[in-house]
C-alpha cells in the first residue's frame, strides 16, 4: 500500500480541533498501520496555506495521496465516513450493524 498524505486544516486548540485531531489518528493508526503522512495546520498561524488551499470551514481533512484528491469537513467522528472520503472502504461493503 502506497503512503496516504494528509492534511488537516484547524483553527486554534480548541475542543473541537483536539477532537478531530485525536479522531483522525485513531484511524491512520488502526486503518493505515502506520502507511500514512498527518500535517497539522493551524489556520490562525498559517493563513496562507488555507487560502492556497481554499479553506471555507475548520477542521477539514484533505488526503492528498494517492489520487484522488478527497476532503472531508468536520470532527472526523464518523468512522465509517471518513474511511469512504479517504477512499479506504469500499462503497459496496456492508456497514456492521
Amino acid at each position: 500500500m502506497s503512503e496516504s498524505v494528509l492534511k488537516l486544516f484547524i483553527t486554534g486548540h480548541t475542543p473541537r480541533s483536539e477532537q478531530a485531531i485525536a479522531n483522525l489518528r485513531a484511524i491512520c493508526e488502526n486503518e493505515l498501520g502506520g502507511q500514512y503522512e498527518l500535517v497539522i495546520i493551524d489556520v490562525l498561524e498559517r493563513p496562507q496555506l488555507a487560502e492556497d488551499e481554499k479553506i471555507l470551514a475548520t477542521p477539514t481533512l484533505i488526503k492528498q495521496l494517492p489520487p484522488p484528491l478527497r476532503r472531508i469537513i468536520g470532527d472526523l467522528s464518523d468512522k465509517d465516513k471518513v474511511l469512504l472520503g479517504l477512499d479506504l472502504l469500499s462503497h459496496t461493503e456492508p456497514k456492521s450493524k
